[in-house]
């Protein structure tokens, strides 16, 4: 079923009952939305774009930060049998630019955060001719419309535009922390996998309550929502990531599951051991779940977890933007005595670990993950070159180094681009990281490669120290010595670690920081 389908039938069978609930802890702000009204608003957003001209197959930019408007727009363009093209909202205006471009966006829907950016290029966007302001009327910029007039100005009927699951639907465009983002075309057959994938593997019901924190532009945030939004459950989108916002939206909304990323559930650990939260405060019983992911997971972290909640279940997963986000391998709750591992193939997919040559690698040993299954995105727009040394007989070439143990399941090593080879050996940094991050002082940690003209390259650490903490240098290699010696880290700084907002560290970020200062210190 195409999941404007799945809105419609919700908004039939649930029309009164609350769908999303917005919560702004910085403005005290609080606001619901029925299954009736964002099936409403997402119709009102169809018909104004096609009396606008935007038909099957043009492409509409959608570029805010997360609201409780972003999901019905998103439906609205899907409506239309447009192609919804969401954007980060950390581009650069140079960024947004390149990819409206790309896209050949027709229209635009973006929120006031992005005004000044979109000011900035406005005269170089030829071929978007809508320009849809989504914010206050008195910062409305003069080229826009005003989204609450198109709320008020067209009517709530489902324009019944002809859709087929294989229509393509949407074009998610990679982070960019690598070079040029790269645009990742996903069809509706990809987004509908996606609802029954996430409602297997978490098994939601309609009597859930999704706590909705990551950014909605990226696949993963919306695709572990799906599996709620197909059984008709009620959504949370929390905007902030401060320890005691979570916690009090989780007692307040009587959330059941909670997807962290790796620091937000970090932070939530030192908040609590810090006694900057106190459980005794919120009513927790409710939560059922708590899922990890969108980057690898320390399983110190997990430990450290599971004895301050050791009634919430756990689980992570493992997916890419070209698989339809999260789903493709999946950990399960009833595996937690494989933390550390990202899990089994997900529902309706199989994988294979191959060498250079894409053979099969034997069981233990580590090779290219490759995956193959409904989520698997049609192309990356525009590229034929990237998309077939990507997509080889409807397998998805991942770029993750990975292995399987004797019991089936799947351990991530690392990104291909970011192994460290030092000397011939090979290096993972992710497993540097995991260790590190279980000495009781550290919070968060980074390993990247610098180049060096007698190894290849040597490993170097940069460390994120829980507040209140202190640590040496000193104190830190002696922990180092438990490694052996090729994978100890050659210097340490302390240092914040720059992730995006996925949560995965901005490695290129680093690697351009700490190699213009290799002659600074002695290695």
């Amino acid at each position: 079923m195409i999941i404007t389908e799945i809105l419609a039938r919700n908004a039939r069978m649930y029309g009164n009952e609350v769908a999303l609930i917005e919560r702004d802890p910085a403005k005290n702000k609080r606001t619901e939305m029925t299954w009736k009204e964002f099936d409403d608003q997402a119709n009102k957003v169809a018909n104004a774009l096609i009396s606008k001209g935007i038909k099957k197959g043009d492409k509409v930019i959608h570029l805010m930060m997360n609201c409780i408007e972003w999901l019905p727009i998103y439906f609205g363009i899907l409506r239309t049998g447009a192609w919804a093209v969401p954007l980060n909202f950390r581009f650069s205006a140079k960024d947004i630019n390149l990819c409206c471009k790309i896209a050949e966006g027709k229209a635009i829907f973006f929120g006031e955060e992005f005004i000044d950016r979109i000011n900035a290029i406005k005269g170089e966007l030829s071929t978007i001719k809508d320009f849809i302001f989504v914010g206050p009327d008195e910062v409305k910029p003069d080229y826009c419309e005003k989204y609450n007039d198109i709320l008020k100005d067209y009517p709530p009927t489902d324009p019944k535009t002809p859709i087929e699951i294989i229509d393509e639907a949407a074009l998610y465009f990679t982070s960019g922390t690598t070079g040029t983002p790269k645009p990742i075309l996903l069809t509706h057959r990809n987004l509908e996998a996606a609802c029954i994938v996430e409602n297997r593997h978490h098994n939601q019901t309609h009597d859930d309550c999704f706590i909705l924190i990551p950014p909605l532009y990226h696949t993963g945030a919306k695709m572990h929502w799906f599996g709620s939004f197909i059984v008709g459950s009620k959504g949370v989108i929390l905007k902030g990531v401060n320890p005691k916002w979570i916690l009090e939206a989780v007692s307040e909304e009587k959330g059941t599951i909670v997807w962290l990323l790796v620091p937000w559930a970090q932070d939530i650990l030192v908040a609590i051991e810090n006694g900057e939260v106190k459980l005794e405060d919120y009513k927790l019983d409710q939560w059922r779940l708590m899922h990890i992911g969108a980057q690898p997971v320390p399983p110190s972290l997990v430990h450290d977890w599971k004895k301050v909640f050791p009634n919430h279940d756990y689980d992570t997963n493992y997916g890419l933007s070209e698989s339809t986000g999260p789903g493709c391998v999946h950990l399960g709750i009833e595996n937690t005595h494989k933390i550390g591992a990202i899990g089994i193939p997900g529902f309706d997919w199989e994988y294979k670990i191959v060498n250079e040559e894409l053979k099969d690698v034997p069981k233990g040993e580590v090779g290219e993950l490759m995956v193959k299954g409904p989520g698997v995105m049609k192309e990356y727009y525009k590229n034929p070159e990237a998309t077939a040394s990507t997509l080889i007989d409807g397998w998805l070439l991942t770029g993750d180094m990975a292995r399987v143990d004797e019991d089936g399941f799947i351990w991530l090593v690392d990104r291909k681009k970011d192994v460290i080879i030092t000397g011939g050996e090979n290096i993972f940094p992710v497993e540097i990281e995991d260790f590190l991050q279980s000495h009781d002082k550290i919070q968060d940690a980074a390993v990247i490669g610098l180049p060096d003209e007698r190894l290849g390259e040597i490993p170097i650490a940069i460390v994120k120290v829980k507040p209140g903490k202190e640590m040496s240098e000193e104190e830190f290699f002696n922990f180092c010595e438990k490694l052996p010696r090729y994978k100890r880290p050659r210097k340490v700084f302390f240092d914040d670690v720059p992730r995006n907002p996925t949560g995965k560290i901005e490695k290129p970020k680093l690697r351009k920081k700490y190699t213009g200062m290799k002659e600074m210190f002695k290695i």
